[in-house]
Order: structure tokens, then C-alpha cells, then sequence
């Protein structure tokens, strides 16, 4: 006879209204209300992205109407599973942060990451900021047996490493290449260090001293702090750089990470010759460019939302393997100080990527 497994009771801190704090929410799930190819995710840590701030203060939509519990930079271990995906229980994995269908005409052509029936955690179905997740099972990526380390910490692969990777693959970043990254923290710090594990040669632009000191600890040498500088005095220090150097003088590719205005205004300025833009920052703020820059110097600009899941597994391996530092760049705190996380977080108080552990598996 086939034993009946218990109840699941689960612990959540969901968005109700914008800028009101996040509140508690319990209830259970029956795993035999699990769909087929769903599994149950006990969390281990959930990353604080600037986009779990646009939907509390700044009123960006969620998909799925509120309340929601945000969250979408998740690691867990499978507890529980439907029927065609009972292989994945105990294992433990990563969730990617956009999970697309797989079958429509977006995903079998190569580009899923728009696919118009994606699933996100925290945007169209309840995410990580509790203590599981219920999710589909398709896209999940398994951390190999071999890994010792705390979990929680992979959790922002799911997105604040995964989506300059792909940014990084789109632009066909190569050994010796000119990267410049504009805006250094959290997102833009680890596509600096993906850049570099590529053999790119890489410039840190940002307006904050300490975001550049994090980098110069991480190892980077070529660091410029821009605030109040224009974009002409900023190509000039870079063709003096590029040429001192003795690297290539055009063909540059910018990665714009800081999701402000000013950041994106200067990425796009500095385009040269056969140059690419990566946009992987956001803003809803409107910037003014003078888009015939692009058709002068014969470079591309592009927009990269989120990765598409098949990019996951070398990443991975690529972290793994020492490509970024994941431990210097984030800190743990207890999921029930969300409040004062999101708010430190949102008046720019926090070094590091935060990521919310749930308080029954707080260990300080």
C-alpha cells in the first residue's frame, strides 16, 4: 500500500499593496495536488534583485495580480514531486529565473527567453521569499553531488549571474576582447568577472567609489569613477587606456548594468566603431540618445532580458570552477528581516547581494 505523505506547511512573505511592508502569509499543500511535472522546492535562499524593488516601491506590474510572494533568484532541494518528476526528489537545485514553455515558436527558434507563456517567480506565480515553492519541473538545474558549499549562495546565479552571462554569450565576448561595464554593482560585478574568466579585457565605469573599491578587491585594475565626468572626457581616458594597453581600439562591448539613466546615456555614448551595447540594466526612467550613432559606426545595440535555461548548465560549471566570487559578493540575512532588507537595499545601504534565508534553516 502506498504510504500517504503528510502535508506541507508553508511560510511566506507577500507584496499586498505597493510600498506597504511585505506580510506573512501561511498555508499548506497536499502533494498529491502537485500537476504531473510540478515539484515542491524547499527553499535554501532566495536573492534580493532590483526588480523585487520595482514591484514594492516603484509600482512596476506583476503579471500574476497581487498579493504575491516576490522572489525569483532561488536554490532549494526538491521535497516533493508529481508523478513524471519523482527523479528529482532530494536533489538540489537551482530554479532559473524565467522559465519558458519550451514548444511555441519562440522557444524552437532560439530565442525562449521571450516566449510568451515564460513562467517567473515573483511575477507570474508565487516565488522564493518563503520557506517553498511550487514549481514546474522541466527547466530545473541540478548542483552536482560534488558541491560542499552552502546552496543559499548559488541562489543568484538564478538571475543576477545568469543574465549578464547571457549578454556576455549574445555579444560573443572573446579572449582579448574591450569590455567596459557601466554600473559595477551586484549585476554588472559579476558580468566584470564572467567578461574576464573569458579572457576579455575589462574597464569598470561606475559613480560609486565603493562599488569600485568591491571591484579593485576582486581583482580588477581598470577602474574609473565617472560621476560628473562627460561622456567625451570618459572616451578619452579610454582611448588613452585602450592605447597604453596596446588593446583594440575599436569593436568594444559595453555592458550597461546600472539601470539608471545617466548609465544608460553613457553607455550608449560611448559606441564606437564595429562596437556593441548590451542593455541589461532597467529603468523605467525615458533617456535621450542620438540613435543614428549606431548606423555611424556600424554597431548593434541590443536588450537582453533574463536567460534563456539551456545557458545554465556551463554557467554553472563556470562559477563552480572559481569564474566569480560569489561568496565575497553576498551576504545571508533571516527571511523575516525582509522589510528592512528590502528598504536598505532600495536607499543603495547594502555592499553585497542580499539573500534571504528562511528563519527554520538560519544557522548566523
Amino acid at each position: 500500500m502506498q504510504e500517504v505523505q503528510d502535508l506541507f506547511h508553508i511560510t511566506g512573505w507577500e507584496l499586498h499593496e505597493v510600498g506597504e511592508p511585505p506580510r506573512i502569509r501561511t498555508w499548506t499543500l497536499d502533494p498529491e495536488d502537485l500537476g504531473s511535472d510540478e515539484v515542491l522546492v524547499e527553499v535554501a535562499g532566495c536573492g534580493v534583485c532590483h526588480t523585487d524593488l520595482g514591484f514594492h516601491y516603484d509600482g512596476v506590474r506583476t503579471k500574476h495580480p497581487l498579493p504575491l510572494i516576490l522572489g525569483h533568484e532561488i536554490s532549494g532541494i526538491v521535497v516533493s514531486s508529481g508523478p513524471s518528476s519523482s527523479s528529482w526528489v532530494g536533489q538540489r537545485v537551482i530554479i532559473p529565473a524565467v522559465m519558458p514553455c519550451g514548444e511555441c515558436d519562440d522557444c524552437t527558434g532560439g530565442r525562449s527567453n521571450v516566449c510568451s507563456d515564460q513562467l517567473m517567480p515573483g511575477n507570474d506565480i508565487d516565488g522564493g521569499f518563503a520557506s517553498h515553492i511550487r514549481t514546474p519541473s522541466r527547466w530545473l538545474v541540478p548542483i552536482p553531488e560534488t558541491f560542499e558549499g552552502d546552496i543559499a549562495h548559488l541562489s543568484v546565479i538564478a538571475d543576477a549571474v545568469s543574465t549578464p552571462w547571457q549578454a556576455i554569450l549574445r555579444s560573443e565576448v572573446e579572449d582579448d576582447d574591450v569590455v567596459i561595464v557601466v554600473g559595477c554593482g551586484g549585476v554588472g560585478g559579476y558580468c566584470a568577472q564572467l567578461a574576464r574568466s573569458r579572457g576579455a579585457h575589462v574597464i569598470c565605469l561606475d559613480v560609486s567609489p565603493e562599488k569600485l573599491d568591491s571591484m579593485a578587491r576582486l581583482g580588477f585594475e581598470h577602474l574609473r569613477e565617472v560621476s560628473g565626468e562627460t561622456s567625451r572626457e570618459c572616451r578619452a581616458w579610454l582611448r588613452e587606456l585602450t592605447s597604453s594597453e596596446g588593446w583594440a581600439s575599436k569593436g568594444w562591448k559595453i555592458f550597461e548594468c546600472s539601470g539608471n539613466p545617466s548609465g544608460q546615456t553613457l553607455a550608449f555614448e560611448l559606441i564606437g566603431p564595429s562596437g556593441t551595447l548590451a542593455v541589461v540594466g532597467f529603468t523605467m526612467s525615458k533617456v535621450s540618445i542620438r540613435l543614428s550613432n549606431l548606423m555611424a559606426h556600424d554597431a548593434r545595440a541590443f536588450g537582453n532580458w533574463g536567460c534563456q535555461p539551456e545557458y545554465y548548465p556551463e554557467l554553472l560549471e563556470r562559477v563552480l570552477s572559481g569564474a566569480v566570487n560569489l561568496l565575497a559578493t553576498t551576504e545571508r540575512r533571516r527571511l523575516s528581516e525582509i522589510s528592512e532588507v528590502f528598504e536598505s537595499t532600495h536607499h543603495g545601504e547594502t555592499a553585497k547581494r542580499t539573500i534571504l534565508i528562511p528563519d527554520e534553516l538560519w544557522e548566523g
